[in-house]
């Protein structure tokens, strides 16, 4: 399970497969309205990913790293704290968690670290061969993540 953390939009995705070879998947996201107070937001991100790990039962959870735009230093601590409750909320359900740069991401996916987020997308795609853009790009970031996660595994064998 890959987790793309956001205070609108948290994008979840699952892959199943083996190596490179992915045999079934499914994305989604959890969204928020910026009219509530940020700890009701923290707490629906937390508990919608709580049904979401009773249901799904992933063997792994990986996490975009947190990262900070210096001309944005809110959005940073914003995304620190939707990470903190996804970590928490992998870590009460027993899933091992990995924490993936985005970065890295972007170079197992498409072999260019500094890929846009449309090459990111297309990569996705095209390891999913799935024919339609995927929609929004949380959802598409978490996929990358949740397939970064499988092939870095598949590596470690």
């Amino acid at each position: 399970m890959g987790v793309d953390p956001g205070l609108a939009d948290t994008g979840f995705g699952f892959v199943e497969g083996v190596g490179l070879r992915i045999e079934k998947y499914t994305f989604g996201t959890i969204r928020t309205s910026p009219k509530e107070c940020i700890a009701n937001r923290l707490n629906r991100i937390f508990s919608e990913l709580c049904q979401i790990f009773k249901a799904e039962k992933p063997d792994l959870l990986v996490v975009e790293g947190v990262f900070s735009l210096g001309r944005h230093p809110k959005s940073g601590i914003s995304l620190g704290k939707v990470c903190g409750v996804v970590l928490v909320a992998g870590a009460q359900h027993g899933v091992p968690t990995e924490e993936i740069a985005p970065r890295e991401v972007k170079q197992i996916l498409t072999g260019n670290g500094n890929a846009s987020k449309a090459q990111v997308e297309m990569g996705v795609r095209h390891f999913l061969k799935h024919r339609q853009r995927i929609s929004p790009s949380h959802a598409s970031d978490a996929l990358a993540l949740a397939m970064a996660g499988l092939f870095r595994q598949g590596n470690r064998h």
